[in-house]
């Protein structure tokens, strides 16, 4: 009997659980099941798709393109079963998405309830992190990026623009005084990130071009929600997405500061989903509800 299917969860949870005896733990399998399993794969395709080491499995090429396709398949497979269990004309299941703290809080997380109400029967694994994921390894369906991408076959469709502001607290600003220059970064607490460059940059418009401006300060962060609560409490000047502190300035809890020289850091926001002809139901709607939505979110601040 053919059971290409079943031999395709094998090698996936092979992937997944990055050892042979990990995965043969979690599906109750003997290590030697498991490898033979792949075994007959490999030697059905006529490829080598696991390169084998006492140390850890690495995907060669071709196991890249056969996992990329397998989860897709196993994927789909799971949608007909549910959509036949629950009715076609409901999308269910469950959808994985990852954002960055700041935009899963102002910009995902207020559209949930709408979504809840449109599609009831989707359930949505949300986790913010500014760190990347890895959407294949981590399984994640939807991920919202601010900042360039990199050259990959993953469908990226657009957000909006994320310009950087440079802010601080009125309090902060009495106790220290305002900077008018750039040159003035030098004697105030810049608050940063502990993920993008050993030494914190933040690239500034003068003299009509942009420089980089090396700065320092009390704190790096690995997210930008920690780094704006330090800026309300008065520890210096953060350097944040328009769209993370819109009602802080619009509330005057924070004041921006060298508006015509901060203007030089401006990122593009994305939502990345995985390609193929067949994106599962689901995440289909997941992305019809929240694009146009998240566009008009970032157009209104």
């Amino acid at each position: 009997m053919d059971n290409r299917a079943g031999e395709m969860q094998v090698f996936v949870r092979v992937v997944e659980a990055g050892s042979f005896s990990e995965a043969a733990r979690q599906m109750m399998m003997t290590p030697s099941t498991v490898s033979k399993l792949i075994g007959r794969i490999e030697a059905r395709l006529g490829v080598r798709l696991i390169e084998r080491s006492t140390r850890r499995l690495s995907l060669t090429n071709e196991g890249q393109v056969y996992y990329e396709r397998s989860t897709s398949l196993l994927t789909e497979l799971d949608d007909i079963e549910r959509d036949l269990s629950h009715g076609a004309q409901h999308a269910s299941g469950t959808v994985r998405v990852n954002a960055s703290v700041a935009f899963g809080a102002r910009g995902v997380e207020p559209l949930l309830p709408a979504f809840w109400a449109a599609h009831p029967h989707i359930l949505v694994d949300l986790s913010l992190s500014d760190e990347v994921v890895d959407l294949y390894l981590d399984r994640t369906d939807v991920a919202f990026r601010v900042g360039a991408l990199e050259s990959s076959s993953l469908i990226a469709l657009r957000i909006g623009t994320a310009r950087r502001k440079i802010v601080a607290s009125p309090a902060y600003l009495e106790r220290h005084g305002v900077p008018r220059t750039i040159e003035e970064l030098d004697h105030h607490n810049c608050l940063g990130f502990n993920f993008r460059r050993s030494a914190p940059v933040w690239p500034l418009r003068q003299g009509g071009r942009i420089v980089d401006r090396i700065v320092g300060g009390s704190l790096l962060a690995n997210n930008g929600e920690t780094v704006r609560r330090m800026a309300l409490f008065g520890v210096g000047l953060a350097r944040l997405g328009d769209y993370h502190v819109a009602a802080d300035l619009a509330a005057g809890r924070l004041v921006e500061v060298l508006a015509g020289d901060g203007t030089g850091d401006v990122e593009e926001v994305h939502a990345l989903h995985l390609g193929g002809q067949r994106v599962p139901r689901r995440v289909r709607a997941f992305l019809d509800f929240m694009v146009p939505r998240l566009q008009a979110f970032m157009k209104g601040r």
